[in-house]
């Protein structure tokens, strides 16, 4: 690939930037993050054997989003203190867990409003052989995602050491250094995420993966999304043959996958914009340095509102399900709590 923009690189302002946003936006996400997703483990444990909408494709969201969560300190450790100190082997684990997570709530998404849909529709379809086969299409997912996110971590395989005060370091170093730079001063640092530094690949074999992870991994993701909203808002149109009839849970099932929409749209639309120009960025392909810039900048917002999701999703739980709001009213907590203190004196033989 070209380098013929290497003069473009903007250097420590750019880098002061994204470290910035990253670690703003990731201790915003971090509390409320982990607090929703527990919570929604929690209620999702009790319901998953007393109802059929779709939570168990609810709980595998929640713990992609969970892990993805208990990732953040060490990200926003990195970005504050702008070094590495924990081994080359958790950098890569946590750089490719963050793909994971995110193309993993990608799939889940697609599941939970594929599922509504089909209860709303076809709702005599789904029987007690179905549901058993919800585990296998949340295993065959684990594993396709974390199969196709494997390129990631692939191009990016490297950490290396940074001096930001040597002048022989060349500019270009943090987007396509091979590896390990030789006899590290006092002053260097370890980097990771951002700053992995890419591997050289050809224009032919960079455009692959990148039309590949877009259509397998947004645009067909999408389009299911988009078509379960639209058979979903259309039943409650039309009655159609051996469809619910009950108006309130239509409603409900419409809320929920419009919702998983709205996440879809709000959280991976913009990423998945930006993904294959930040990439063309960092490998140097761009042949204007303005919108080289423009790119680099967006690119950690967008990455950002990918991680948000992690938020939000509770937020759809909460909003949308019934068994959610009901578990987490103050009657349940207290007849759970109530429950708890009884088992607890018969263990300990108090009265």
């Amino acid at each position: 690939m070209s380098r013929a923009n290497q003069s473009c690189d903007s250097g420590e302002d750019l880098q002061h930037y994204q470290h910035y946003v990253y670690a703003v936006v990731y201790s915003m996400i971090l509390a409320p993050g982990l607090l929703g997703n527990v919570l929604a483990l929690w209620v999702f444990r009790a319901y998953v054997k007393e109802t059929k909408k779709a939570v168990v494709f609810m709980m595998n969201l929640a713990v992609a989003d969970l892990m993805q969560v208990l990732s953040l300190p060490l990200r926003i450790y990195y970005y504050l203190n702008n070094t590495w100190p924990f081994g080359k082997l958790l950098c890569m684990f946590c750089f490719y867990l963050k793909y994971v997570n995110m193309y993993a709530s990608i799939y889940f998404l697609v599941c939970v409003s594929i599922r509504r849909c089909e209860l709303i529709m076809w709702p005599l379809r789904y029987t007690s052989s179905r549901k058993k086969n919800d585990l296998y299409i949340c295993v065959a997912g684990w594993l396709l995602v974390c199969l196709g996110c494997l390129p990631f971590p692939w191009l990016r395989n490297n950490i290396y050491e940074h001096n930001p005060q040597s002048s022989a370091t060349p500019a270009h170093l943090r987007t396509e250094a091979p590896g390990l730079l030789s006899s590290p001063s006092p002053t260097s640092k370890l980097v990771c995420f951002a700053e992995l530094p890419m591997q050289p690949i050809s224009t032919s074999t960079a455009w692959a993966l990148l039309i590949a992870a877009e259509l397998m991994g947004f645009f067909l993701p999408l389009v299911l999304v988009l078509a379960c909203s639209y058979l979903t808002a259309a039943s409650l149109r039309r009655l159609t043959e051996g469809a619910v009839h009950d108006r309130g849970e239509q409603r409900r099932a419409l809320r929920m996958v419009l919702s998983c929409a709205s996440v879809f749209l709000v959280c991976f639309v913009p990423y998945h914009v930006t993904m294959p120009l930040d990439f063309l960025a960092k490998a140097n392909a761009l042949g204007s340095c303005s919108l080289r810039k423009l790119v680099l900048r967006c690119h950690p917002v967008t990455l950002c509102l990918a991680s948000l999701n992690s938020g939000l999703d509770p937020l759809m739980y909460y909003f949308t399900t019934d068994e959610f709001r009901r578990r987490l009213s103050r009657t349940e907590i207290t007849e759970s709590l109530a429950l708890n203190r009884r088992l607890s004196s018969c263990f300990t033989g108090e009265v």
